[in-house]
């Protein structure tokens, strides 16, 4: 009977490239910049690594098709690498299988690597896209914006609430995640905001303003997993093992009844439940220490917090301007800064959620470190409210 895959593989080193407008470079590069971290930090060979997973979302417009510009960009010892993508899950894709590889014994030491490099392409939204790439084929009359504001018109619609309390808890999150990114040298977006700023912002697709909406980045992040048995043998004390690592796509739930109303995200609530239940976890509110999900918008995080069991339904927006998810509050979220000041290489954010986590878990956070964690999560969105797919991963200390 399976039994998941709850502190069977520890991560033993992780990197993370300098998120931004990285014009000076390509994708090499950048998976170059945090896989050195990674390997410097995991302590081991490069020929130590068995299995390699590379988490890329745009192909051509990137670094390729296949996963072998990881195998020559690293020049990896022609050992089996793997191409992986899932949306906006696509980092934590590539995180999964270098896991599972572990906790099935078919290797004792996996990487895995999320790279994306989106500034030289135009990606988001500008004129004269290249046809036939992924925007114009699936949904092509939709945008990213006008479907999180329709999320949020539901959600404010279900809950009675006045648009504009709406809105000042969204200003709040953004303030609070631009107060953490620049705690980071990472970030791409280093500069604190005011909820003014955010309240006057030129908008979107309202009711997003400017200041709700994450930006466009290059980067990459990158994690070396071992087994638990073998990060003994290495001596290892305290480790950052995996407890849950869960993933549900849409199923065509949302657009093809009227049993979803438009106001949460399914996948994201069974994705949880699933997750929860592998890591051992009754009391997500009280269990969870740290968070970081996926911020894409304000109101995102927000509903989230709902769809991942931590505030009550319809009580995120108390909870959001009470102050629980800032960096002092009861269930810190986005302490790096999250999509909002990181921007969203799509390839590379669920691998940098999981590289802040494994920082914070072993106390290494710098100026930003929150105060003896033991227990994170972090959550990807990939898609629109209607049709997307869901990652809900816990990471934790074990004693060795």
């Amino acid at each position: 009977m399976a039994k998941g895959i709850r502190d069977k593989v520890a991560i033993i080193g992780m990197g993370c490239s300098r998120f931004g407008e990285r014009w000076d470079c390509g994708p090499e590069e950048l998976i170059l910049e945090a896989f050195q971290e990674a390997l410097a930090d995991a302590k081991i060979a490069q020929n130590d690594i068995e299995m390699a997973w590379l988490g890329l979302f745009y192909q051509e417009q990137s670094a390729g098709k296949s996963a072998l510009p990881l195998a020559l960009t690293l020049r990896l010892p022609n050992i089996p690498v793997t191409r992986v993508e899932n949306m906006c899950a696509t980092g934590t894709e590539a995180l999964r299988g270098a896991v599972y590889a572990v906790a099935a014994g078919a290797c004792d030491i996996a990487l895995a690597v999320g790279v994306e490099k989106l500034k030289d392409t135009g990606y988001g939204g500008l004129p004269e896209r290249t046809k036939g790439t992924f925007d114009d084929l699936w949904l092509p009359n939709a945008t990213a914006p006008g479907a999180f504001a329709q999320l949020a018109s539901a959600y404010a619609a279900k809950h009675k609430l006045p648009m504009q309390d709406l809105k000042r808890a969204m200003a709040h999150i953004s303030v609070k995640s631009h107060a953490n990114g620049v705690l980071n040298p990472r970030a791409h977006l280093r500069k604190e905001i005011t909820e003014d700023d955010a309240l006057k912002a030129a908008m979107v697709a309202y009711p997003l303003g400017l200041l709700d909406c994450c930006g466009v980045s290059d980067g990459a992040a990158c994690a070396i997993v071992t087994s638990v048995e073998k990060a003994k043998e290495m001596g290892l004390k305290d480790l950052v093992t995996v407890k849950a690592m869960q993933l549900a796509p849409s199923n065509g739930f949302e657009m093809s009844n009227t049993g979803w109303d438009g106001s949460y995200l399914h996948t994201t609530r069974v994705a949880a439940q699933r997750a929860y239940k592998e890591a051992g976890i009754t009391d997500p509110r009280r269990e969870i220490d740290m968070m970081e999900v996926h911020d894409c918008f304000s109101v995102t995080e927000l509903v989230v917090m709902e769809d991942l069991g931590i505030s009550p339904e319809g009580g995120a927006i108390k909870d959001v301007l009470d102050g629980v998810y800032d960096r002092d509050g009861a269930v810190p979220c986005q302490v790096d800064g999250g999509l909002k000041c990181f921007g969203h290489p799509i390839g590379a954010s669920g691998l940098r959620m999981a590289y802040e986590m494994y920082l914070q878990l072993l106390g290494r956070a710098g100026p930003r470190q929150l105060k003896s964690p033991t227990t994170g999560l972090t959550h990807n969105l990939g898609g629109h409210p209607f049709r997307n797919v869901a990652s809900v991963s816990v990471f934790g200390l074990h004693s060795a």
